[in-house]
């Protein structure tokens, strides 16, 4: 019984662990999504290829500091950055009223 009760409580915390990743990923599409209007309001193009770069280093070296596998963490932000290019090329692109944004 106090393995199941230590079990589930674990799990909680990973639960909450959960919702917080899950806010901080939905805050950081929001920061996004601003950055792609102001790309459009600016003419700003939406491919920065040298800020990708440094995204993905900063996310190498948080592998290597946290003993993460860094294959693991550039698959992570190869699919978090093409959502994220994907719902800037949608702002950037949309018609002037907004129909798309």
């Amino acid at each position: 019984m106090r393995h199941q009760r230590t079990l589930e409580m674990l799990r909680a915390e990973l639960d909450r662990i959960d919702v917080e990743f899950l806010a901080s990923l939905g805050a950081r599409v929001a920061v996004c999504r601003s950055i792609a209007h102001y790309k459009r309001e600016h003419g700003v193009p939406m491919m920065q290829p040298h800020r990708i770069g440094m995204v993905q280093q900063r996310a190498a070296q948080f592998a290597d500091a946290t003993g993460l596998d860094r294959t693991f963490m550039k698959q992570l932000y190869d699919l978090i950055i093409a959502e994220t290019c994907r719902i800037e090329d949608l702002i950037i692109d949309a018609d002037l009223d907004g129909s798309a944004a």
